[in-house]
């Protein structure tokens, strides 16, 4: 898949790969408050939902995805997602998302869910407009005390 990455070209999408961590985690240490460390990404190299955007042999965004048995029925669950602060606003982490939804429902899902702190809009809206609902409201979620929505989507 190929999305604008601005005036220099495209954005690819792939599995990820062990050489990919470093940036993976780069990008994670700069996107948030209580990032995960090195070793959580590692235990996710062989899931198919594990996707890094590249550009000209960058790393420029990654999603972490997984489906999970519950209650007889196949649950999705967006992990993580971020994109590179010099690179948000150009559609990478969209096309991250799309694609994480597409091998979810390839692997059987039906529904999928997420976190996502409360005070992060830009998310929200994103989820939203990829047919996400809010669900509920989980009171100090995060380590810093601030509550998360769970948001979910039912697939077709």
């Amino acid at each position: 898949m190929r999305v604008s990455a601005g005036d220099d070209g495209n954005v690819s999408i792939r599995p990820a790969e062990r050489a990919d961590l470093l940036a993976v985690v780069h990008i994670e240490n700069a996107s948030f408050s209580q990032p995960w460390p090195y070793d959580a990404f590692e235990g996710f190299l062989d899931e198919s939902g594990f996707l890094i955007a590249e550009h000209d042999g960058d790393v420029v965004g990654y999603v972490v995805a997984d489906v999970s048995r519950n209650f007889g029925r196949q649950l999705g669950h967006v992990k993580d997602v971020a994109v590179h602060p010099e690179r948000r606003g150009l559609g990478i982490g969209s096309a991250l998302l799309t694609r994480a939804l597409a091998v979810l429902v390839a692997q059987g899902a039906d529904t999928v869910k997420l976190e996502v702190r409360q005070s992060n809009d830009g998310a929200k809206r994103l989820y939203r407009n990829f047919g996400f609902e809010p669900l509920r409201r989980v009171p100090g979620y995060y380590e810093d005390g601030e509550d998360a929505i769970v948001m979910i989507r039912k697939l077709e």
